[in-house]
């Protein structure tokens, strides 16, 4: 049963390099599972040209961290637009990351006593934005009061959140890959800024868990 392993999609090369990287150490638990690459946006090949070369039952994980309209909407349509007979469209990776997210904020620097941001890419689906509001809820739990700032598309936008935030502002990422809401990030003025999450071991866990979860909806089926 293959997995088709969904990114967002971006121009930066080093976006698509992590991808590949999460794929690789996918397949290297899945041992002779194939595991595909498709992207929901801005690079190829798409979810549809993927799907229309993989013969037998399809498992799509999208590798995103909330729900928002490419999860929704584009995914399903371009898995539709396959006509692939036997596929399957999990939730996406995000709930289960934010270990991996903590992680990437020590590692960058975080001390106790820092004002802590989240930076998140924005979106305009509610739903995505209460995806993201839940994870600084967790994620406050483990560092104390969380505010949340977006790279684009939702308010507020990140560097407004850092330039009001009183004493040392840490930044932590809920950004899967480098790319241009990165940059923004980085460039947000904030004295810590964490690495997007990447290939961390929690992502592929999550991966992992999305497609046996499918493999056994489809077995019980």
């Amino acid at each position: 049963m293959t997995l088709v392993l969904v990114a967002h999609g971006t121009r930066d090369p080093a976006g698509a390099v992590v991808v590949e990287e999460i794929a690789s150490l996918v397949r290297a638990r899945l041992g002779g599972v194939p595991v595909r690459v498709a992207y929901a946006d801005v690079r190829q090949p798409d979810v549809t040209s993927v799907l229309g070369s993989v013969a037998g039952p399809a498992v799509v994980v999208p590798a995103f961290l909330a729900a928002g309209y490419h999860v929704r909407v584009d995914i399903p349509a371009q898995v539709a637009a396959s006509g692939h007979p036997d596929a399957v469209i999990t939730d996406p990776i995000g709930p289960a990351l934010v270990p991996a997210l903590l992680s990437r904020l020590a590692e960058a620097g975080w001390t106790a006593g820092d004002s802590v941001v989240l930076a998140a890419a924005g979106s305009s689906d509610p739903r995505a934005l209460a995806d993201v509001r839940a994870i600084a809820t967790a994620l406050s739990r483990r560092v104390g009061p969380v505010s949340i700032g977006y790279a684009a598309t939702a308010e507020p936008r990140i560097g407004d959140v850092v330039a009001s935030a009183s004493g040392r502002v840490a930044v932590a990422s809920w950004l899967l890959a480098p790319g241009l809401f990165h940059r923004v990030v980085a460039d947000s003025g904030a004295a810590v800024v964490a690495a997007p999450i990447g290939a961390h071991l929690r992502v592929v866990e999550a991966v992992l868990l999305r497609y046996y979860e499918a493999r056994c909806f489809q077995d019980v089926a």
